[in-house]
């Protein structure tokens, strides 16, 4: 009979010491999905009944790649750069971390709030596949963040890693919509032609005079040239603002719209990328000009994407 009542004792303890609280001593969030919350400067990261918070102005993910070996760093402060962690008594979610209320269970069971360290972000293009064929697209940036020398105070005493990756946090980008109608115009006093959308883009060319004659070319047999920073020189730029024809072949670039991105052709290799290929065809007294761009990509610093194999710039007319 003593040992039944013994055995009913320990099977009471041990229920009783099971209450849903987690015991933590090592944090992994390695395979826990990278979120963020709408409307605050939060990253986070669930495991079940644990979160890591990582709180710091998201201006601070920009758009622009990192140089190689130096990455964007910024000092935890545990006011604009605060790093959490956090176990619960039950299972978590979004509301959680982001609601600006959150749901009074499950309740925090302990805590740890960085108090040093150093946040470490590599920023790097995400470049898919276009539509036209050879063609790439910017999709958005991956932002890699690392902690450096971070020191967690808890409880129980510190916790140091000297690296602890926190994992890729993804911004996305406006895309390029490119929807000209290919009909080209060409400035009189700078022979630069130019494509436009009123909605404010634009791709120019300041293009061989050499390669626009009013001559039949014969059948395929195209005149060709090669894209360059100053001889067929092709730029592509969005803007902030309505565009109109006014815009263009001014002596000075005018003040508005302001230009949001300015993109430059990558100056092509012969035979192997940036080639431009011009087709001529009487009709009546005038003459259409197709202008075609081969495998030609367009730069803003480290940053490019490709146009396709084959990218009809466009027609253009003259007499």
């Amino acid at each position: 009979m003593k040992r039944v009542i013994s055995l009913i004792v320990f099977v009471l303890l041990l229920n009783g010491c099971n209450d849903g609280n987690l015991t933590v001593g090592t944090i992994d969030f390695s395979n826990a999905a990278t979120k963020s919350c709408s409307t605050t400067n939060i990253i986070y990261k669930l495991n079940a009944q644990e979160a890591l918070i990582l709180q710091m102005p998201i201006t601070d993910f920009e758009n622009t790649p990192t140089p190689v070996g130096s990455p964007t760093t910024k000092n935890i402060d545990n006011v604009t750069y605060r790093v959490i962690y956090r176990s619960y008594n039950g299972t978590i979610s979004t509301n959680n971390i982001c609601d600006v209320i959150p749901p009074s269970t499950p309740s925090v069971n302990d805590q740890w709030t960085a108090t040093a360290g150093t946040i470490e972000i590599i920023t790097t293009p995400i470049v898919v596949a276009g539509t036209n064929t050879g063609s790439t697209v910017i999709s958005g940036y991956n932002h890699i963040i690392t902690f450096k020398n971070i020191t967690f105070s808890r409880a129980s005493g510190n916790q140091v890693y000297e690296t602890f990756a926190f994992g890729n946090y993804v911004t996305p980008v406006t895309s390029h919509p490119f929807a000209f109608n290919k009909t080209l115009n060409q400035c009189s006093n700078t022979g630069q032609i130019y494509n436009y959308t009123t909605s404010g883009e634009a791709l120019t060319l300041d293009i061989d005079p050499a390669l626009i004659k009013s001559i039949e070319t014969p059948l395929n047999l195209p005149r060709k040239g090669i894209l360059s920073a100053t001889t067929n020189k092709l730029t592509y730029r969005v803007f902030n603002g309505l565009l109109s024809q006014g815009y263009f072949c001014n002596n000075t670039i005018p003040l508005l719209p302001t230009i949001n991105e300015e993109w430059i052709g990558v100056n092509g290799v012969t035979g192997i990328s940036g080639a431009i290929e011009v087709t001529t065809i009487k009709t009546g007294t005038a003459y259409i000009h197709t202008i075609v761009l081969k495998n030609a990509s367009l730069s803003n610093g480290s940053t490019s994407f490709n146009l396709g194999d084959s990218y009809t710039f466009g027609n253009l007319l003259t007499n």
